[in-house]
């Protein structure tokens, strides 16, 4: 059996059965590759639940085989296509740094890697609120209160602005700045390393500044953990803590199941309805790809009323 250069330098032979310690190391090697806040929770949250089911079977070992009945663990737990292909790709990036690390032989790496995953039946409908759903969710909180002015300026920021929970956690007032009598979120750093600039909305500013004097807060982050006697603590709100607040204010309007990602795809929806051109609207949400953006908006085809049926270039009197 070949070894790897890392195999080579350490003087051991790479494995077939990963124990516990081992699977450590090279989640630690996957988690440490990856830069985006968003990345490394999915991934952690992959590699654990596939440590938990590799850990619970009888000294397995680590090769396509394995993977293969892994994949049918998942199909008969019911979770989605996509999930099920987010779970066996970080399976596969696990079984590459572990033979990178020397830990497993690249043969079973390479065999691990050529795993498909299952194919995907139609299109999953995203989650996306109307017009009326977004203007109760964003002044659901009472705005007598400190809590409530924060909780206002943060919906706010994510159904206008339309950023990732992490982004918005992250924001300082350093982001804040005027461009072309604008204000606008400046060089935020989001997904994957990308640099973009988002215009901020005056209303959205303005919840913001309310949010500001009621806390008495002109640096650092700009949102913060509000204690019950109604005074902020800390210097920063967490993720979790971003999501708990989307929770509590769409159970109080009447929605279930809402998550923070689902207001940036509103976000996307309104901005569209609005009249917002494709291109602007990508660079808005910061994505790569515009089929990204055209999948949070849900564009489908229309076969009736066709965008094409009245393009200035048919017969007027409607004979040929």
């Amino acid at each position: 059996m070949k070894k790897n250069r890392s195999s080579k330098r350490s003087g051991r032979a790479p494995k077939a059965i990963l124990r516990l310690p081992d699977l450590d190391h090279a989640k630690a090697a996957v988690l440490n590759s990856l830069t985006c806040p968003d990345a490394q929770r999915g991934y952690r949250h992959a590699i654990d639940e596939f440590v938990d089911w590799y850990c619970s079977e009888p000294r397995l070992a680590f090769n396509k085989t394995v993977v293969l009945r892994y994949r049918v663990h998942l199909e008969s737990r019911k979770l989605a296509p996509g999930t099920i292909n987010l779970r066996l790709g970080a399976v596969r990036r696990l079984a590459y740094e572990a033979s990178d690390c020397g830990l497993l032989s690249p043969d079973l790496a390479a065999g691990i890697r050529r795993v498909k995953g299952v194919k995907k039946l139609g299109v999953r409908l995203g989650n996306w609120l109307t017009t009326e759903q977004s203007q109760a969710l964003w002044q659901a909180p009472d705005a007598d209160r400190l809590k409530g002015k924060r909780d206002r300026a943060l919906l706010s920021v994510l159904l206008a602005c339309g950023l990732r929970r992490h982004e918005v956690a992250e924001l300082t007032f350093d982001h804040l700045q005027q461009r072309e009598e604008h204000w606008a979120i400046v060089d935020l750093i989001g997904k994957s390393g990308h640099i973009r600039t988002i215009p901020m909305p005056g209303w959205v500013r303005e919840l913001l500044e309310d949010w500001f004097s009621a806390a008495g807060i002109s640096s650092g982050r700009l949102f913060r953990r509000v204690h019950r006697a109604g005074r902020t603590w800390g210097e920063k709100l967490t993720e979790k803590a971003v999501w708990h607040v989307v929770k509590e204010f769409a159970s109080k309007i009447g929605i279930a199941k809402l998550a923070p990602h689902d207001l940036r795809r509103t976000c996307a929806r309104l901005c569209h309805a609005a009249g917002g051109e494709l291109e602007q609207i990508q660079f808005l949400l910061g994505h790569v790809s515009v089929q990204t953006t055209e999948r949070y908006l849900g564009c489908k085809q229309r076969i009736r009323g066709a965008v094409n049926d009245h393009i200035g270039i048919e017969p007027t009197n409607g004979c040929l």
